[in-house]
């Protein structure tokens, strides 16, 4: 009788657990030239908030959810087919790998060695060279949790130069209070830099109808990293305290960007890495609001900075999802690192994982509603 009870228990416990994971859906998004095919994945919770993400360079390309008048839009910029990823993307959504943001001149030593990197922004290396994570089919490991997508990568060493076998895990959850948890986990047989990001391109007015000037940014950061003509920091660490890159109150992109600061100028806009001082992980470091719907969302994580970027170089070229083009200041992202091009400025935060060692980072993205008062 003991027996009846325990495969009964167990038959309740499976079904019960396959019915939760029915939130989350899966279809194909097509093929990549090699044959591979890349899928679509579906996450939904009971509030409607919906995410949907591709394992082909783990892309964000869509995040649906509502304003104060429970209007449901989305709120990211992207593209509708994957062919359109394939021929030319600014890194929308994706997971950037092995490391994010510039190295400079594609350069760096390690361990008493020289290592040579792909330059594929003007003098320097960007987002991994030309063939990052943002570029490839990730594997779909199972889950037993609901809305969750698990995406696992083997970079290869000496891939886009860099040394080590690298074996990375990122980890999608969509929660029930509208949080977007990515979890990322790595290992390595060889010492190598590792600076794993998203690149989401946010855009709260709604699937793309206005530009982001008119949205009020938050960061809870003192310092930011200056850069020279190639965006690759200086290696000084400026106050923020009465410069135009002060978000320490919240204040609309719009209001400062134009304003003659050599910064601004060299950028276009914003692009910069702004450093927290140490912090609590569980509180909000950055936020985004549009006042005119009441979308808010706010922003954790365990990294010791986030590059803010305008959407300085979108130049109008890019038909978007909905046939939406998108120009300058279309987008924004809130990319949660470490300082760029760390393997050469020792006086920046390690970035080098060893053997032995496993990267860990955390970031969240928490999807709210303000009602006007």
């Amino acid at each position: 009788m003991k027996q009846i009870y325990l495969i009964l228990l167990i038959f309740l416990l499976v079904n019960c657990q396959k019915k939760h994971n029915t939130m989350m859906s899966e279809t194909s998004f097509g093929k990549l030239a090699n044959g591979q095919e890349a899928t679509l994945f579906t996450l939904k919770n009971k509030n409607g908030v919906t995410i949907k993400i591709t394992n082909y360079g783990g892309i964000i390309t869509e995040i649906i959810t509502p304003d104060r008048n429970r209007k449901f839009e989305d709120v990211v910029l992207g593209y509708d087919n994957l062919d359109d990823y394939l021929a030319s993307s600014p890194y929308f959504g994706s997971i950037i790998g092995r490391f994010g943001n510039r190295i400079a001149k594609g350069k760096f030593s390690l361990e008493g060695k020289d290592y040579t990197l792909a330059v594929n922004n003007g003098a320097n290396h960007l987002h991994s060279g030309l063939l990052g994570f943002d570029k490839v089919i990730w594997n779909v490991a199972p889950s037993t949790e609901p809305n969750t997508l698990i995406l696992n990568y083997i970079s290869k060493d000496g891939e886009e130069g860099y040394p080590g076998n690298l074996k990375v895990t990122v980890k999608y959850v969509l929660q029930e209070d509208n949080t977007l948890n990515i979890d990322y986990e790595a290992t390595t047989d060889k010492s190598t830099p590792i600076n794993l990001t998203n690149h989401t391109y946010f855009n709260l007015s709604g699937n793309g109808k206005r530009s982001i000037l008119d949205q009020q940014v938050y960061i809870n950061a003192k310092r930011f990293l200056p850069v020279d003509s190639g965006l690759i920091p200086t290696g000084e660490l400026k106050d923020l305290a009465g410069t135009p890159f002060n978000f320490i109150v919240p204040k609309t992109v719009g209001l400062d960007i134009v304003l003659p600061d050599e910064q601004l100028k060299i950028a276009g806009g914003y692009d910069h890495c702004y450093v927290f001082d140490d912090h609590n992980t569980e509180e909000v470091i950055a936020s985004i609001y549009d006042p005119l719907n009441g979308r808010l969302v706010e922003c954790r994580t365990t990294e010791p900075a986030i590059q803010f970027y305008s959407g300085n170089f979108l130049d109008g070229t890019i038909k978007g999802k909905g046939n939406v083009v998108y120009g300058k200041n279309h987008g924004l992202c809130l990319e949660t690192q470490h300082y760029p091009d760390s393997p050469n400025q020792s006086a920046f935060p390690n970035t080098i994982l060893k053997p032995g060692e496993t990267y860990r980072s955390k970031t969240s993205y928490q999807f709210l509603v303000f009602q006007k008062i």
